[in-house]
């Protein structure tokens, strides 16, 4: 099955246009048709992990076709480790999301499952091209639907909400199209080249770009890629779109499409400029521990248990941005297994404020109280996922912590102060989650409503209970998916160290870093 990721990719796409032709009134039997095709994506997407050689950096699976051949443009796919974690991640959310959201969604359910399924086409896309016209395209198209989900099924502001999504993320994308309107033009420039979007050429030409326009392209893709992870102070437009996003919504924007961000910095970024990306060590460095503390300090305010979760994404993914550019295996390491963590964790969060916000049409925090007496399986739940947000020893949190703040402590900036400040957001973490579920679930039903509250049903306990195993198992065996990474991560480790010139700034501490044993 030399073309296996192309089926992966599609497969959500074929199957939106056959519910096309479906009756509008057949809602369960769209819920259903749904529901299976994105759990067949997400069988077929294993053959990919066990098809997978994780000894080697190069691109697996690829598959390319000459699209444009004016302009050298080609669908042009592929995965390696980062991309496979990601493109696991996204199959495995996509149904889970899509079961969530069951009985909750009656209105407009087979044009609600087909934006669900187009989704997931883009995201995979994203994760998979090698071509970056086909990237970009897949990057502008992954917007549509999720533009629609949050302003058709979404809460009371949804319109606003989703036009401040699109604009945001449509803004970054537009400076990163000149971005590579520019690579294509430069590498026609060079001896005996043509105009190329071809990812693998541009690695080779990339870094030989003068330091001064690498310096413009690099902040032209990691402006586009900030606003998207959210990076601190591009966050504004995350709580709105969180809020007023139905659940399924909700999960896959915090389970996959804020990784495109810190994909897109991992993927682009790093190895396309890496002299640029040394010079701004230490300012994005500093922006992702401000990201982590201050995100973590305004959840600890919030009313709105939905919001309060919301914000905990600009605080846990400023970890990850802080272990990306701490440019060692450990940090790289750390922030692709959180990546994957934090889908895991903060979606089944998402999940759990829509359960209860199905029971009581309300996420205010002061509404409830006491729900241990009434729900005390939805209790359990609660409390084993806020502890795998916090970083619980066990549970997938820490693994990825760890491995950032030990990776932080060994950055190139030969400062420890990034990992000092960062590792108060664990304390942090702890407080606002642990002082949430406190009042949430512990105490005197002080609310009549509640005492009629139904426990977990059958189908909710289906939805978690994947997302539960997955969050013990890297816990307590985290080698399963770092193993499949760690040639990635030395790759680019090593990309870095033999491009980066002696003058540059750190430039001595690059080339001193030694890989993780």
């Amino acid at each position: 099955m030399s073309n296996i990721l192309t089926y992966v990719i599609f497969l959500p796409l074929v199957g939106s246009a056959l519910l096309l032709f479906a009756g509008g009134e057949w809602k369960t039997a769209i819920k259903t048709a749904g529901l299976a095709i994105s759990l067949l994506t997400f069988f077929l997407s294993l053959f990919l992990y066990f098809g997978f050689d994780p000894t080697k950096s190069d691109m697996q699976f690829t598959h390319k076709v000459m699209w444009i051949p004016a302009f050298n443009v080609s669908y042009n796919v592929g995965i390696d480790g980062l991309s496979l974690l990601l493109a696991l991640l996204t199959t495995f959310l996509t149904p889970i999301a899509m079961l969530s959201s069951w009985a909750s969604i009656e209105k407009r359910v087979k044009e609600y499952t087909i934006m669900l399924l187009l989704l997931e086409t883009g995201m995979l896309g994203v994760f998979c091209s090698l071509d970056m016209f086909l990237f970009y395209i897949f990057w502008e198209a992954m917007l549509i639907p999720m533009y629609f989900i949050i302003g058709i099924w979404g809460g009371q502001n949804r319109i606003y909400a989703a036009i401040k999504f699109f604009l945001y993320t449509m803004f970054g994308s537009l400076l990163m199209l000149v971005a590579i309107i520019w690579l294509g033009y430069y590498a026609s420039t060079q001896p005996n080249g043509r105009f190329t979007t071809d990812l693998l050429q541009l690695y080779a030409i990339g870094p030989s770009v003068p330091l001064a326009i690498q310096t413009w392209m690099f902040l032209a893709f990691a402006l586009s890629f900030a606003i998207k992870v959210p990076l601190f102070p591009f966050h504004t437009w995350l709580p709105d779109a969180h809020v007023e996003a139905p659940t399924a919504g909700s999960v896959i924007l915090a389970g996959v499409l804020l990784k495109m961000g810190t994909y897109g910095l991992l993927r682009f970024c790093i190895p396309l400029f890496p002299q640029a990306t040394v010079i701004f060590l230490p300012y994005i460095s500093a922006l992702a521990v401000i990201g982590i503390i201050y995100g973590a300090l305004v959840s600890m305010v919030q009313t709105d248990i939905k919001k309060l979760v919301a914000y905990s994404s600009v605080s846990h993914l400023g970890f990850v941005v802080l272990g990306i550019f701490a440019l060692t295996e450990e940090g790289i390491q750390g922030a692709i297994i959180q990546m994957v963590n934090h889908g895991l964790s903060t979606g089944a969060l998402f999940l759990i404020v829509g359960m209860l916000y199905d029971r009581r049409h309300t996420r205010m925090i002061d509404e409830f109280g006491g729900l241990a007496k009434v729900m005390p399986l939805f209790a359990t739940f609660f409390m084993i996922v806020s502890l795998s947000s916090i970083g619980l020893p066990g549970l997938n949190g820490f693994v990825g912590e760890f491995l950032i703040l030990l990776g932080a402590f060994h950055s190139v900036m030969m400062s420890h102060w990034f990992a000092i400040f960062a590792a108060t957001g664990v304390i942090l973490a702890a407080v606002y989650l642990l002082w949430m579920y406190q009042r949430v679930i512990f105490g005197k039903i002080t609310n009549p409503v509640n005492q009629g509250l139904a426990d977990l049903s059958p189908r909710e306990i289906a939805v978690l209970v994947p997302v539960l195993v997955f969050i013990v198992w890297i816990g307590v065996y985290p080698g399963t998916f770092l193993k499949q990474s760690a040639s990635t991560t030395q790759h680019i480790v090593s990309t870095v160290r033999s491009e980066v010139k002696p003058s540059l700034p750190f430039a001595h501490r690059v080339e001193l870093t030694q890989p993780a044993r």
